[in-house]
Protein backbone atom coordinates (compact mmCIF):
# COMPACT_ATOMS: atom_id res chain seq x y z
CA UNK A 1 0.00 0.00 0.00
CA UNK A 2 1.35 3.31 -0.74
CA UNK A 3 2.82 5.16 2.59
CA UNK A 4 0.26 7.74 3.82
CA UNK A 5 2.89 9.19 6.59
CA UNK A 6 2.68 13.04 6.66
CA UNK A 7 5.98 14.66 5.95
CA UNK A 8 7.38 17.55 7.59
CA UNK A 9 6.64 19.89 4.52
CA UNK A 10 3.18 18.87 4.39
CA UNK A 11 2.42 19.61 8.33
CA UNK A 12 4.29 23.31 7.42
CA UNK A 13 7.13 22.09 9.33
CA UNK A 14 10.70 22.95 8.62
CA UNK A 15 14.34 21.04 9.38
CA UNK A 16 16.43 22.17 12.58
CA UNK A 17 19.24 23.72 10.39
CA UNK A 18 20.86 25.18 14.04
CA UNK A 19 22.26 21.68 14.57
CA UNK A 20 24.84 19.31 12.54
CA UNK A 21 23.53 15.99 11.82
CA UNK A 22 25.12 13.38 13.70
CA UNK A 23 26.52 15.57 16.27
CA UNK A 24 25.05 13.24 19.24
CA UNK A 25 26.67 10.17 18.41
CA UNK A 26 29.80 12.42 17.94
CA UNK A 27 29.12 13.07 21.54
CA UNK A 28 28.35 9.52 23.10
CA UNK A 29 31.27 8.51 21.23
CA UNK A 30 33.88 10.86 23.00
CA UNK A 31 31.95 10.21 26.50
CA UNK A 32 33.05 6.84 25.43
CA UNK A 33 36.48 7.93 24.81
CA UNK A 34 36.74 9.79 27.91
CA UNK A 35 35.76 6.31 30.34
CA UNK A 36 38.06 4.58 29.18
CA UNK A 37 41.06 6.73 29.31
CA UNK A 38 40.20 7.21 32.37
CA UNK A 39 39.87 2.99 33.51
CA UNK A 40 43.64 3.15 32.29
CA UNK A 41 44.34 5.78 33.84
CA UNK A 42 43.14 4.61 37.13
CA UNK A 43 45.00 0.96 36.58
CA UNK A 44 47.90 2.49 36.08
CA UNK A 45 48.03 4.55 38.68
CA UNK A 46 47.24 1.36 40.79
CA UNK A 47 50.20 -0.57 39.26
CA UNK A 48 52.31 2.08 40.19
CA UNK A 49 51.69 1.83 44.03
CA UNK A 50 54.27 0.80 46.18
CA UNK A 51 53.54 -2.82 47.34
CA UNK A 52 55.40 -2.26 50.48
CA UNK A 53 52.70 -0.22 52.12
CA UNK A 54 50.38 -2.99 51.64
CA UNK A 55 52.22 -6.50 51.89
CA UNK A 56 51.42 -7.94 54.87
CA UNK A 57 55.05 -9.12 57.02
CA UNK A 58 55.81 -12.24 56.29
CA UNK A 59 56.34 -15.24 58.92
CA UNK A 60 58.91 -17.76 58.47
CA UNK A 61 58.25 -20.08 55.59
CA UNK A 62 55.17 -18.19 55.23
CA UNK A 63 54.84 -17.50 51.30
CA UNK A 64 54.82 -13.48 50.07
CA UNK A 65 53.45 -12.03 47.06
CA UNK A 66 56.24 -11.52 44.49
CA UNK A 67 54.25 -9.59 41.83
CA UNK A 68 51.38 -10.82 40.19
CA UNK A 69 50.29 -14.37 40.24
CA UNK A 70 53.69 -15.28 41.67
CA UNK A 71 54.69 -16.40 45.24
CA UNK A 72 58.06 -16.79 46.90
CA UNK A 73 58.67 -18.03 50.29
CA UNK A 74 60.52 -16.54 52.88
CA UNK A 75 63.92 -17.85 54.42
CA UNK A 76 64.03 -18.51 58.16
CA UNK A 77 65.21 -15.50 60.38
CA UNK A 78 68.90 -15.69 62.08
CA UNK A 79 69.23 -14.28 65.20
CA UNK A 80 72.01 -12.42 64.90
CA UNK A 81 72.58 -9.52 67.06
CA UNK A 82 72.71 -5.54 65.79
CA UNK A 83 75.92 -4.12 64.69
CA UNK A 84 78.16 -2.11 66.60
CA UNK A 85 78.32 1.17 66.89
CA UNK A 86 80.68 2.32 63.62
CA UNK A 87 80.40 -1.77 62.71
CA UNK A 88 79.07 -2.34 59.26
CA UNK A 89 76.19 -4.89 59.09
CA UNK A 90 78.43 -7.60 57.41
CA UNK A 91 80.16 -7.49 60.40
CA UNK A 92 77.30 -8.65 62.45
CA UNK A 93 77.41 -11.67 59.67
CA UNK A 94 80.69 -12.99 60.58
CA UNK A 95 80.71 -16.54 63.03
CA UNK A 96 81.42 -15.72 66.50
CA UNK A 97 83.55 -18.80 66.87
CA UNK A 98 87.17 -19.08 64.78
CA UNK A 99 89.25 -21.92 63.98
CA UNK A 100 92.71 -22.33 65.96
CA UNK A 101 95.65 -20.86 62.99
CA UNK A 102 97.98 -22.93 61.37
CA UNK A 103 100.85 -20.92 63.69
CA UNK A 104 98.66 -21.38 66.88
CA UNK A 105 101.53 -23.26 69.54
CA UNK A 106 105.16 -22.81 70.12
CA UNK A 107 105.73 -21.76 66.34
CA UNK A 108 105.52 -17.94 65.37
CA UNK A 109 103.22 -17.05 62.42
CA UNK A 110 105.72 -14.16 61.67
CA UNK A 111 109.58 -13.71 61.46
CA UNK A 112 110.93 -13.98 64.75
CA UNK A 113 113.20 -10.73 66.26
CA UNK A 114 115.15 -9.77 68.74
CA UNK A 115 112.49 -8.88 71.08
CA UNK A 116 110.19 -11.94 70.48
CA UNK A 117 109.04 -13.59 73.83
CA UNK A 118 107.50 -16.94 72.05
CA UNK A 119 106.35 -19.57 73.81
CA UNK A 120 108.73 -22.29 73.58
CA UNK A 121 111.77 -19.77 72.16
CA UNK A 122 114.83 -20.36 73.72
CA UNK A 123 117.00 -17.68 74.86
CA UNK A 124 119.76 -16.41 71.88
CA UNK A 125 122.80 -18.53 73.25
CA UNK A 126 126.23 -16.82 73.01
CA UNK A 127 129.09 -17.86 70.63
CA UNK A 128 132.03 -19.96 72.58
CA UNK A 129 134.46 -16.88 73.80
CA UNK A 130 138.03 -19.01 73.65
CA UNK A 131 138.10 -21.45 71.26
CA UNK A 132 136.89 -20.76 67.21
CA UNK A 133 133.17 -21.36 66.58
CA UNK A 134 132.10 -23.91 64.35
CA UNK A 135 128.11 -23.45 63.20
CA UNK A 136 126.22 -26.98 63.47
CA UNK A 137 123.02 -27.90 61.70
CA UNK A 138 119.98 -29.05 64.10
CA UNK A 139 118.22 -31.19 61.58
CA UNK A 140 121.57 -32.68 60.02
CA UNK A 141 123.52 -32.51 63.59
CA UNK A 142 126.53 -34.30 61.48
CA UNK A 143 126.74 -31.29 59.14
CA UNK A 144 128.40 -27.83 59.77
CA UNK A 145 128.93 -24.75 57.93
CA UNK A 146 131.55 -25.56 56.14
CA UNK A 147 133.45 -23.05 53.28
CA UNK A 148 133.58 -25.05 49.86
CA UNK A 149 135.54 -23.07 47.08
CA UNK A 150 134.04 -19.45 47.26
CA UNK A 151 130.73 -20.76 48.79
CA UNK A 152 129.90 -22.23 52.38
CA UNK A 153 127.96 -25.75 52.40
CA UNK A 154 125.96 -28.23 54.84
CA UNK A 155 128.98 -31.12 55.14
CA UNK A 156 130.00 -33.70 57.31
CA UNK A 157 133.64 -32.65 59.00
CA UNK A 158 136.15 -35.56 59.18
CA UNK A 159 139.81 -34.61 57.98
CA UNK A 160 141.77 -31.75 59.85
CA UNK A 161 141.71 -29.43 56.78
CA UNK A 162 137.63 -30.00 56.23
CA UNK A 163 137.73 -28.82 60.64
CA UNK A 164 139.95 -25.69 59.48
CA UNK A 165 137.42 -24.84 57.09
CA UNK A 166 134.38 -25.20 59.20
CA UNK A 167 136.09 -23.17 61.97
CA UNK A 168 135.22 -19.35 62.25
CA UNK A 169 135.75 -16.61 64.63
CA UNK A 170 132.81 -14.46 65.70
CA UNK A 171 132.86 -11.13 66.15
CA UNK A 172 130.83 -8.05 66.43
CA UNK A 173 128.83 -6.97 63.53
CA UNK A 174 130.93 -5.18 61.13
CA UNK A 175 127.60 -3.20 60.60
CA UNK A 176 125.73 -3.29 63.51
CA UNK A 177 127.49 -4.30 67.15
CA UNK A 178 124.47 -6.06 68.49
CA UNK A 179 124.73 -9.30 65.89
CA UNK A 180 127.66 -10.97 64.77
CA UNK A 181 130.19 -11.57 62.00
CA UNK A 182 131.86 -14.26 60.86
CA UNK A 183 135.81 -13.98 60.40
CA UNK A 184 137.20 -17.27 58.28
CA UNK A 185 140.61 -18.35 58.52
CA UNK A 186 141.87 -16.46 55.78
CA UNK A 187 141.20 -13.01 56.47
CA UNK A 188 137.59 -12.44 55.13
CA UNK A 189 133.91 -12.53 56.34
CA UNK A 190 130.79 -14.40 55.34
CA UNK A 191 128.67 -12.63 53.60
CA UNK A 192 125.67 -13.10 51.33
CA UNK A 193 125.86 -12.14 47.72
CA UNK A 194 122.88 -13.05 45.29
CA UNK A 195 120.86 -14.46 48.69
CA UNK A 196 124.06 -16.99 48.52
CA UNK A 197 126.62 -17.63 51.76
CA UNK A 198 130.19 -16.98 50.81
CA UNK A 199 133.89 -16.51 51.69
CA UNK A 200 135.10 -13.24 50.64
CA UNK A 201 137.83 -10.85 51.71
CA UNK A 202 136.10 -7.07 53.23
CA UNK A 203 136.55 -4.74 50.40
CA UNK A 204 135.57 -1.88 52.67
CA UNK A 205 132.24 -0.85 51.15
CA UNK A 206 128.72 -0.56 53.68
CA UNK A 207 127.44 -3.08 51.38
CA UNK A 208 129.99 -5.07 52.11
CA UNK A 209 129.63 -4.52 56.35
CA UNK A 210 125.63 -4.90 55.89
CA UNK A 211 126.03 -8.15 53.68
CA UNK A 212 128.41 -9.80 55.92
CA UNK A 213 126.42 -8.73 59.46
CA UNK A 214 123.69 -11.50 60.57
CA UNK A 215 121.85 -10.57 63.85
CA UNK A 216 120.44 -13.66 66.08
CA UNK A 217 116.86 -14.45 66.97
CA UNK A 218 115.29 -16.82 68.83
CA UNK A 219 114.66 -20.80 67.76
CA UNK A 220 111.91 -22.76 67.90
CA UNK A 221 114.50 -25.31 68.98
CA UNK A 222 116.64 -25.15 72.48
CA UNK A 223 119.76 -23.47 72.41
CA UNK A 224 119.27 -23.30 68.90
CA UNK A 225 119.96 -19.55 67.04
CA UNK A 226 117.98 -18.06 63.77
CA UNK A 227 120.42 -15.78 61.80
CA UNK A 228 118.43 -12.87 60.38
CA UNK A 229 119.85 -10.60 57.43
CA UNK A 230 120.58 -6.44 59.04
CA UNK A 231 120.21 -5.34 55.45
CA UNK A 232 117.37 -7.96 54.65
CA UNK A 233 114.91 -7.98 57.38
CA UNK A 234 112.98 -11.08 57.35
CA UNK A 235 115.22 -13.16 55.64
CA UNK A 236 117.62 -15.56 57.44
CA UNK A 237 120.46 -17.62 56.69
CA UNK A 238 118.73 -21.60 55.96
CA UNK A 239 120.36 -24.38 54.24
CA UNK A 240 118.40 -26.16 51.02
CA UNK A 241 120.09 -28.51 49.30
CA UNK A 242 122.92 -28.25 51.92
CA UNK A 243 123.89 -24.70 50.27
CA UNK A 244 123.57 -21.84 52.58
CA UNK A 245 121.72 -19.21 51.55
CA UNK A 246 119.03 -16.53 52.76
CA UNK A 247 115.56 -16.91 52.48
CA UNK A 248 112.21 -15.20 53.57
CA UNK A 249 110.87 -16.62 56.65
CA UNK A 250 108.72 -19.29 56.05
CA UNK A 251 105.94 -20.50 58.73
CA UNK A 252 107.02 -23.92 58.13
CA UNK A 253 108.74 -26.73 60.02
CA UNK A 254 110.96 -27.49 57.87
CA UNK A 255 112.03 -23.65 57.70
CA UNK A 256 111.73 -23.31 61.73
CA UNK A 257 114.16 -26.84 61.12
CA UNK A 258 116.87 -25.36 58.09
CA UNK A 259 117.39 -22.39 59.49
CA UNK A 260 118.30 -23.26 63.39
CA UNK A 261 122.13 -23.68 64.30
CA UNK A 262 123.92 -24.47 66.95
CA UNK A 263 126.89 -22.15 68.00
CA UNK A 264 129.51 -24.77 69.43
CA UNK A 265 133.36 -24.87 69.67
CA UNK A 266 135.28 -24.83 66.52
CA UNK A 267 136.09 -28.55 65.17
CA UNK A 268 139.82 -27.26 63.84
Amino acid sequence: MPDHTPQPWENGWTADASRTPGTRRLWLAGALALAAVAVCVTAIALQGEDPKSEAVPATNGAPTAAGPGLLSFASPSTHTSAPSKGSSAMTSMTPETTTASASAGPHPASAPSKSSTNKGSSPIPEPPKEAGTSVQSVNYPDRYWHISGDFVRLDSVTSPGNRQAATFTVVKGLANSGCYSFATADGGYLRHRSFLLRDEPDDGTPLFRQDATFCPRPSAYPGATMLESVNYPGRFLRHQNFQLKLAPYENTDLYRADSAFLLVDGLG
